[in-house]
């Protein structure tokens, strides 16, 4: 008897050994996912706005976006969506179509959702860009430079 609970007690822990070594990653949604997820269940949205060039948004990427705390703080209590501000895609969201007007016409053409939520009055566009937004798609906050993981945990963890 003893034999079979011991062997059973092993064999739970060799399949869920791994589940305990994994790291938790961003659920990162398109914005198409996001209007389904917040008539379901609203919640504060993270939009990420990178640029494949940039590499603060690359190292945003490694360090604050696997950081254990922040990746349970965005899992638990958020939508987070990642924006190419290049992207050439039309994007559906409540409603109305968004695109991506600059095409052709400025070396780094910057989309429309960008745009309206992460401009800045008498200051360039800059990447990486972060939108902080409430359960009723309000901004909260933007933030325009790179954050570290104990700095994004910080900009997750203000009140409304």
């Amino acid at each position: 008897m003893l034999r079979i609970l011991f062997s059973s007690i092993c064999l739970i822990f060799m399949i869920a050994s791994p589940l305990f070594g994994q790291k938790q990653e961003v659920e990162w949604l398109s914005f198409e996912q996001l209007e389904d997820s917040l008539t379901v269940q609203p919640k504060k949205v993270l939009i990420f706005c990178n640029a494949d060039w940039c590499a603060y948004c690359k190292k945003m990427e490694r360090a604050a976006f696997k950081d254990a705390k922040v990746t349970s703080l965005l899992r638990n209590d958020y939508y987070a969506v990642k924006m190419d501000v290049e992207t050439t895609d039309t994007i559906v969201f409540g409603g109305q179509h968004f695109i991506n007007s600059e095409l052709g016409k400025k070396r780094s053409p910057i989309h429309q959702i960008p745009q309206l939520l992460a401009s800045r009055e008498n200051a360039p566009f800059s990447v990486p860009a972060l939108v902080l937004l409430d359960t009723e798609f309000k901004v909260l906050d933007r933030f325009f430079e790179y954050l570290s993981p104990k700095g994004m945990h910080q900009f997750l963890s203000q009140e409304d």
